[in-house]
């Protein structure tokens, strides 16, 4: 008889870090592998998912304009536990600190269903940044049976906070394999083709979309923007936009005029990974971009005051900068002026946060725990 292991995914960054996890499950037999959508986000996700040839077999499709955390954990909640009720799961796999991630965990906790959580581990010590994700990620965490740390790191802070070591199993993170496999098949357009930028002109790429952020440090971010395009008349900006509004609004008010900004819609995630590829340096305020552009060995400037993943920093291509107009300046301007310490960055050894093989690691473990789930 097949187990039944649900993957829940809601927004574009979990589709992409739980596609290589739930491609490893599909390749076992043993397992009938159930893909369930929230739609926290609607159209990111099912473009991420679309490249690689995954079909959610239920969508929830949450996601309504200016959308509050109350309705996303609401929605998530009743929408999980009903599929659960119909399915019946022998696991529940979520991933990350999505208010998917916590509404799922929820539901399948109040079912005694045992939750796997991909990503586990990651802590910043402050419950308001990033706000709501480390709350997301504490609470699910006390609801999780299987812990898939990626690194040490996410390891110790697990048995700091008493979980059994049992549980836990290091993996690296699955984001390096959807990004190897991406780099490897040579997949997505160029920002040259795409945006006709000079071919030798430098880039910047720059995200930015977090909660906290919002208000005067994303006006920050934008003025420290223009102070660069006039400091560094040769630079592009490529700045995909996220989808909400509050986000979209203040970066056009700021920059919608600017000489040598790009703006564009989220890009499919083949041609995020070949616009890191192209840049000289990321702004970024993501977590999952730290860790992509330490394996593509591209500096980022992380827009944050604190980072869960201290390995970005540890290794020299993340360098913290929050949301400081005259440090995000700063920092720019020293890695364009000086070309050894940029070199210096770039040659560093492997990425930290794995290599490529996390998510058979996960169809390994949790088919382990399957055949020994007496131990647990």
């Amino acid at each position: 008889m097949k187990r039944t292991i649900i993957c829940v995914i809601g927004t574009r960054p979990e589709a992409i870090k739980m596609a290589p996890v739930i491609l490893a499950l599909k390749e076992n037999p043993a397992f009938r592998t159930f893909v369930l959508a929230t739609g926290q986000h609607t159209d990111m996700l099912d473009q991420a998912l679309s490249f690689f040839d995954i079909k959610a077999d239920v969508n929830l499709h949450i996601m309504k304009d200016r959308q509050t955390l109350d309705h996303i954990t609401s929605r998530v909640l009743v929408g999980t536990g009903e599929i659960y009720d119909k399915e019946k799961p022998d696991l529940v796999l979520v991933h990350g600190d999505t208010t998917t991630t916590l509404g799922a965990s929820m539901s399948a906790f109040y079912r005694k269903i045992p939750v796997g959580h991909v990503e586990a581990g990651l802590r910043s010590g402050n419950l308001d940044q990033p706000f709501p994700e480390e709350a997301n990620r504490i609470l699910t965490d006390r609801l999780t049976t299987l812990f898939f740390a990626p690194t040490n790191n996410a390891k110790d802070n697990l048995l700091s906070e008493k979980v059994a070591e049992t549980q836990i199993f290091v993996t690296g993170n699955t984001v390096i394999d959807a990004l190897a496999w991406t780099v490897n098949e040579k997949r997505g357009n160029s920002p040259e083709r795409m945006y006709s930028i000079p071919s030798q002109a430098p880039l910047i790429l720059m995200t930015a979309h977090r909660r906290e952020s919002w208000g005067k440090p994303l006006e920050n971010i934008c003025e420290a923007v223009q102070v660069l395009l006039e400091k560094l008349p040769d630079v592009y900006f490529l700045i995909p936009l996220h989808k909400n509004p509050t986000v979209r609004e203040v970066i056009k008010k700021f920059l919608g005029n600017m000489d040598r900004v790009i703006f564009t819609e989220p890009l499919d995630y083949p041609d995020f990974v070949q616009a890191m590829k192209r840049s000289y340096l990321i702004l970024s305020d993501s977590g999952g971009v730290q860790e992509e552009a330490s394996y593509l060995k591209k500096p980022v400037l992380i827009m944050r005051n604190i980072s869960e993943r201290p390995e970005a920093i540890d290794h020299g291509t993340g360098i913290l900068v929050g949301t400081d107009k005259e440090r995000i300046v700063k920092e720019t301007l020293r890695l364009f002026s000086n070309g050894t310490e940029y070199d210096n960055l770039i040659k560093r050894s492997e990425s930290p946060f794995g290599d490529g093989t996390a998510a058979k690691k996960i169809e390994c473990y949790v088919s382990n725990f399957f055949n020994q789930t007496s131990a647990f």
